[in-house]
Formats: structure tokens, C-alpha cells, sequence
């Protein structure tokens, strides 16, 4: 993939600043780049931007619910998106960001779970219990994304195969409560809208940090085959936080609550380097 070594300024402001779908901005890089007899061909990326808004139906605490991104303005969001109910990798991902719920919630953050997948689907998972392959009831929203919306508008296109022929039924794991909700996405409007859906029509394993004025601070995708870390996702939101009240610092490689800072200045790394 080629990348342009300097990219045309006011279309970077803008690309930062707009909240138009990334689809739209990724066009913008290319005529940008085109003038500078450079092809860029990937899509501009959303962190820095506006997350693309979302409304859709949920599951949370056995009930069907509404979300929307709005809904969340003020917290810290971590939207992640996953492949399909009734599989694999998936439940061990999201009944441990269960297990953790009570973690995020006690520095703000919000945690929405997202598929391609039916509210109903969600729900008979939810309610089967863990033992049995089942998820049980959450501490966050599960969301369909049936419109593909939410994972398209994270900007990529990608081909990948996900294979059932050899499922067995008996060895589905299951979710058990969650302790938040699981959003049904079902037309794939979100996963278009965040850039994760494949051609096969589910979700890479995206995951987003979402700040309190609804700009994307952070962005992972998956492959289909390996999920992710919760430790890592919190850490991650914890240095976010820290910067954002401490504007005048930055947190090295691998940064935790207590750790030494930086300045971001020639003396102050100086100080930070001496330190350590």
C-alpha cells in the first residue's frame, strides 16, 4: 500500500474534523494525493474524527432496548464489533469485557458490543447460560447492526472467509448475563458506517474508544481468527483519560496509572529518558 509523504494540509484538517462517513474522506485523501502524483488507497481513518452516529436495537438485561451514540455523549465509549453469535473466539471476548464491566464503569466509560447478528439471536444466546454455551445477562448493550451501517463507517474493505462446515451444534459456547447490552445490527449500517464489514457480510473484530465529546481516540481491527485483550482495552482508555486532563503531557509505550510521563518537548523527554 502506498502512502503519501505529505499530504495536503487543509484536507487533513478537514478529514480530522469532519464527521462525513469514511468512505467520503477516504475519496478526499485519494484526489488529495492525485495531485501530488501519489494513489493513496486506503481509507482515511477515523481516529481524530467524529465517530459516525448510530441508533439500533439492543439487548440488554433480558429486554429489548434502543441505543444511539448520542445517547452516551459525556462517557467514554468501547464500541467493539465481532463476527457472529454462536461461535468461538466471540463469547470469550465478550463475557470477559463482562466480567470487567464494573472496571470501566468506575472511570466513566460505556461498553457497547456489536454484530450483524438479530436482537433475537442476541437474546437466545444471552439467555442461555454459560455452562451450557450461552452468554447469560451482561453489563452492557449488545447491538445489532443489521443495516451494516455502524461497522462500514470504520473505512475498510477487506475479503476474508468464515467457515461452518465443521460446527457442532453441541460445542456452541454461550454468553450467560452480561452485564451490558449487545447491539443487533442486522442490515449492517453500523459496521459499514465504522468500516469493518466484510464482503461476506459480518464484522471484523473492530474495537473503538470513543471520548466524551464523541471523537474516536482509538482504533484496532482484528482478524476474524484471534480476539482481544480487556487489559489492554482499559490501559488503553486509562492513558486516553490521563492526556486529555493533563493536556501538557503524553504517556510512553506501555503507560499504566502511576507510571512517569513525559513532556512533549526536547527538554522534558530529556528528563523523562534520565528517569527511567
Amino acid at each position: 500500500m502506498a502512502l503519501c509523504a505529505s499530504r495536503n494540509m487543509s484536507v487533513a484538517r478537514a478529514t480530522r474534523q469532519t464527521a462525513a462517513p469514511a468512505r467520503v474522506a477516504a475519496r478526499q485523501v485519494v484526489r488529495a494525493s492525485r495531485r501530488n502524483a501519489v494513489v493513496v488507497n486506503a481509507a482515511a481513518p477515523l481516529v481524530g474524527s467524529k465517530a459516525p452516529a448510530f441508533k439500533a436495537t439492543a439487548v440488554f438485561d433480558q429486554e429489548f432496548v434502543d441505543v444511539s451514540l448520542d445517547k452516551y455523549k459525556g462517557q467514554y465509549v468501547v464500541l467493539f464489533f465481532y463476527p457472529l453469535d454462536f461461535t468461538f473466539v466471540c463469547p470469550t471476548e465478550i463475557t470477559a469485557f463482562s466480567d470487567r464491566h464494573a472496571e470501566f464503569k468506575s472511570i466513566g466509560a460505556e461498553v457497547l458490543g456489536v454484530s450483524v447478528d438479530s436482537q433475537f439471536t442476541h437474546l437466545a444466546w444471552i439467555q442461555t447460560d454459560r455452562k451450557e454455551g450461552g452468554l447469560g445477562d451482561l453489563a452492557y448493550p449488545l447491538v445489532a447492526d443489521l443495516k451494516k451501517e455502524i461497522s462500514e463507517a470504520l473505512a475498510a474493505t477487506h475479503t476474508h472467509t468464515f467457515s461452518t462446515k465443521s460446527t457442532n451444534i453441541q460445542s456452541l459456547r454461550g454468553l450467560g448475563d452480561l452485564a451490558y447490552p449487545l447491539v443487533a445490527d442486522l442490515k449492517k449500517e453500523i459496521s459499514e458506517a465504522y468500516g469493518v464489514l466484510t464482503d461476506e457480510g459480518i464484522a471484523l473484530r473492530g474495537l473503538f474508544i470513543i471520548d466524551k465529546e464523541g471523537v474516536v481516540q482509538h482504533a484496532t481491527i482484528n482478524n476474524l481468527a484471534f480476539g482481544r485483550s480487556v487489559d489492554e482495552t482499559l490501559r488503553t482508555l486509562q492513558a486516553i483519560q490521563y492526556v486529555q486532563s493533563n493536556p501538557d503531557e503524553v504517556c510512553p509505550a506501555g503507560w499504566k496509572p502511576g507510571d512517569k510521563t513525559m513532556k512533549p518537548d526536547p527538554k522534558g523527554s530529556k528528563e523523562y529518558f534520565a528517569a527511567i
